[in-house]
């Protein structure tokens, strides 16, 4: 996959592992903060580490910001360095452009401002291991906008030698079986002669409401 270029600005806890993941892909990341000690955290980790404020239009011009692919805007607390950031990088013309919020009303706000994703990590966070650890049989999730999600479910005992064609379990329009692994190999959900094993990566695609009730009854009958 070829390598993008990302800023991210903001380097606490967030920011700081957003650019270091990005950083281990192979890509090339700038980091910004205000904190000395932040850049510092950071320096041998990033392709650049700079010591600036977002608040600042000249200084973010002045490193290259506009030459990049993605900014990612990770600054914490502040709420004015957070919003002025956003309208200091749009209007640099950075092609894409993430911003952390820290509720719902600034969520609006950084919507209203062109932020192409807005993100509120604790509430995503939250209602993913919610997720997981009511139907413990759910490995991950996806969610993909209006309403709809993909589901990773380890197949439990319940599911052994069950196909995919299965009336009792996956012949309904409410959830779409997209197909599940085993170990290394895929099978499509269009092979509905496939029969699981417990232990496969069952993959559902449907409603939230939906997936939980099917969780449910994997959980009533196991």
């Amino acid at each position: 996959m070829k390598s993008r270029s990302f800023a991210v600005i903001g380097l606490g806890t967030f920011g700081s592992t957003v650019a270091s993941e990005l950083a281990n892909f192979g890509n090339h990341v700038l980091g910004i903060d205000v904190n000395e000690q932040n850049v510092a955290r950071l320096a041998d980790t990033l392709s650049e580490a700079i010591i600036a404020d977002g608040k600042d239009e000249s200084a973010l011009k002045e490193a290259g910001l506009a030459d990049y692919d993605v900014a990612i805007i990770a600054i914490g607390e502040d709420l004015e360095a957070n919003i002025l950031c956003t309208m200091n990088i749009k209007l640099l013309g950075v092609e894409t452009i993430w911003v952390k919020a820290l509720n719902k009303t600034h969520h609006r706000i950084l919507s209203r401002l062109g932020a192409d994703r807005v993100i509120l990590p604790e509430q995503e966070v939250g209602q993913h291991i919610a997720q997981m650890l009511h139907n413990p049989q759910v490995r991950d999730y996806v969610s993909l906008g209006n309403g709809f999600h993909v589901v990773d479910f380890k197949v439990p005992e319940v599911l052994e030698g069950k196909s995919l064609s299965d009336p009792d379990w996956f012949n309904h329009g409410e959830l779409r079986v997209l197909g599940f692994m085993r170990e290394s190999q895929y099978f499509s959900g269009e092979n509905q002669q496939a029969t699981l094993k417990e232990g496969d990566k069952l993959l559902l695609l449907g409603k939230r409401a939906n997936l939980r009730q099917f969780g449910d009854t994997l959980r009533a009958r196991s």
